[in-house]
């Protein structure tokens, strides 16, 4: 009886040293993909060809600071976090790794994913587009070596996108701006006739709808003004396949906050168009000269 007592207690005590050590486990390997390092696939075609799809991309994660885990591992459970240490900014031609904050009108998004693009204006700079030519504080922007458009045309200025950022604006994708990205500290005078292209900017400075107009006036947070003070510095973010990109002319700016990384190398790519069931033919279709490639 004592004997099977005993042996009952090594085997509680075995399974409990089992779960603690794989607990540890566990708490590195969450640490060095939340902080540190993380795998992500390329699931469009923005990029290309400077990114394929299908390719999966090793991102640094220290490539401008050290933060506190933002989220649980593959879930889209967010977790409050806070920069530990911080010794750069995202710089104009960065390709740069960031969560998205969400379609145009949208306070965030109702997923985590994490986009890759190029950084084409940093904070107080001015971004315009003509004749699909991009220029920044007036000056034409290096052209990367892999951009590439869809169309043999430019949309002319006359041809109004209704979805373009920010809203009302009579913008299209070739024919854009001239637009301002905010710098933390920014005073922005707020009238009736601006409101609308702020609002969601506002909104999401908060997290929250805290923009209302009642009786002709502006409130935020329940008191009135006409004029903000923006919180964050922003970036503009664009694809390198111009014409195939869902990027901040059509969902607005990037908060600092948003900032995750750089992408350092692929390290994995196929054709991800092929589905998992077709397994082998999505195995005949590994494109091993694109793995080992350093992503700039």
């Amino acid at each position: 009886m004592k004997n099977q007592n005993l042996k009952r207690k090594l085997t509680r005590q075995t399974i409990i040293n089992t779960i603690k050590e794989y607990g540890k486990y566990f708490l590195i390997l969450f640490v060095i993909t939340s902080s540190i390092i993380q795998g992500s696939r390329v699931p469009t075609g923005s990029m290309e060809t400077t990114i394929m799809t299908g390719d999966w991309l090793m991102t640094n994660k220290l490539a401008f600071e050290l933060t506190t885990p933002r989220n649980i591992p593959f879930t889209n459970i967010e977790l409050p976090h806070v920069t530990i240490f911080k010794w750069g900014d995202p710089k104009p031609n960065d390709i740069v790794v960031f969560q998205f904050p969400g379609m145009r009108d949208q306070i965030k998004d109702t997923v985590i994913q994490n986009y890759v693009k190029r950084c084409i204006a940093v904070p107080g700079d001015t971004l315009r587009v003509v004749d699909r030519v991009l220029y920044v504080n007036g000056k034409e922007f290096p052209r990367p070596a892999h951009i590439q458009y869809l169309k043999s045309y430019s949309l002319p200025a006359e041809s109004v996108d209704s979805d373009i950022f920010p809203i009302s604006k009579n913008w299209n994708s070739d024919n854009y701006g001239p637009l301002v990205v905010p710098s933390k500290g920014d005073k922005i005078v707020l009238s009736l006739d601006n409101i609308d292209q702020w609002k969601t900017f506002i909104d999401r400075e908060f997290l929250n709808d805290v923009v209302e107009i009642s009786s002709g006036k502006i409130f935020i947070n329940g008191k009135e003004t006409n004029e903000y003070t923006v919180k964050d510095d922003y970036y503009f973010m664009m694809g390198d396949n111009r014409d195939n990109s869902l990027d901040s002319r059509y969902w607005g700016f990037v908060p600092r906050r948003n900032v995750i990384g750089k992408p350092l190398f692929v390290y994995w790519s196929w054709n991800s168009d092929i589905p998992f069931s077709d397994f082998f033919n999505l195995l005949s279709s590994i494109r091993l000269s694109r793995v080992g490639k350093i992503v700039y």
